[in-house]
């Protein structure tokens, strides 16, 4: 599935979800694939089904009765899930298995950065960015929301968005996102960040801005992340890293729209930058000497 395309659909429901509506049998026949994905993401059918004490054919009808079309889509799925729901233990104890040295893994994340820059280039549709921008210009408000270590990227598009001139703010705490949320309504934008299984406070800020009727937009790493699921659209980077997330991607997912925004109405932003410049060179917060 491609992880940027317009054609791409998020998962309508969760595996949580799609399992309660299964026999209370099949539920515990399930159970474990949903509490431990990452143990059968690789498995055959034929494996899986021993795992689970059960038949193959089992395996396949309860698949089926979660709504995927095969086993294989399913497989698809699960491999979003274990992304998903992958902890930073889980991260770094994957990354020194391949290199244990020092100079190994700085070159290893070095490379995950490239890798995950190369994933978005390879995937992003630039329309989506352009058409974005338009939409982030006609905006009433932009509201950011975000928090834990995706506040550095909130706020950082909520200053450069107001360097723009556009009326950009942000929600990085519990507080402020359900303050806010509750006087978001149609006319406002809202781009929620958050990665993995979703921070509960940026996904709940999400759905509430939703039920007011304003424009939602996602930024996330899987398309079975609640991020995703509650977006009007969503734009999916990679930030697999060792320990930590690595956000080398959607930094530049970041400046990808915050030039297509300077590019809309070139004039008006020559226009503000020409007193940005004046400030950068006789303003009283750079240093001289």
């Amino acid at each position: 599935m491609p992880r940027n395309s317009s054609k791409s659909k998020p998962a309508s429901v969760s595996l949580a979800e799609r399992i309660s509506r299964l026999s209370r049998k099949r539920q515990e026949i399930i159970r474990p694939v949903q509490e431990h994905p990452r143990d059968y993401v690789l498995l055959s059918v034929r494996d899986v089904a021993a795992h689970l004490h059960t038949d193959p054919a089992t395996v396949v009808r309860i698949v089926r009765g979660l709504g995927f079309t095969g086993y294989r889509e399913f497989k698809r799925y699960l491999h979003e899930v274990s992304i998903a729901q992958a902890t930073s233990l889980e991260e770094m104890q994957s990354a020194v298995a391949t290199d244990s040295t020092p100079v190994g893994q700085v070159r290893k994340l070095l490379d995950l950065d490239l890798k995950n820059l190369q994933g978005l280039r390879n995937t992003l549709d630039a329309r989506r960015v352009v058409a974005l921008a338009k939409r982030l210009h006609s905006a009433r408000r932009i509201v950011i929301l975000g928090g834990d270590l995706a506040r550095t990227l909130v706020l950082f598009l909520e200053y450069t968005l107001r360097v723009l001139g556009l009326p950009a703010i942000s929600a990085v705490t519990p507080g402020e996102t359900t303050h806010i949320a509750r006087l978001i309504g149609k006319g406002d934008l809202v781009i929620a960040i958050s990665f993995q299984r979703g921070l509960r406070q940026t996904v709940e800020g999400l759905r509430q801005a939703r039920a007011n009727g304003a424009y939602c937009v996602g930024i996330t790493n899987t398309w079975v992340s609640p991020i995703a699921r509650f977006s009007h659209e969503c734009f999916l980077t990679a930030v697999e890293g060792s320990f930590t997330f690595s956000y080398a991607a959607p930094m530049a997912l970041l400046n990808a729209l915050l030039g297509a925004c300077a590019g809309h109405r070139r004039q008006a932003t020559l226009k503000l930058l020409k007193q940005v410049d004046e400030e950068q060179r006789h303003g009283y917060r750079w240093y001289r000497d």
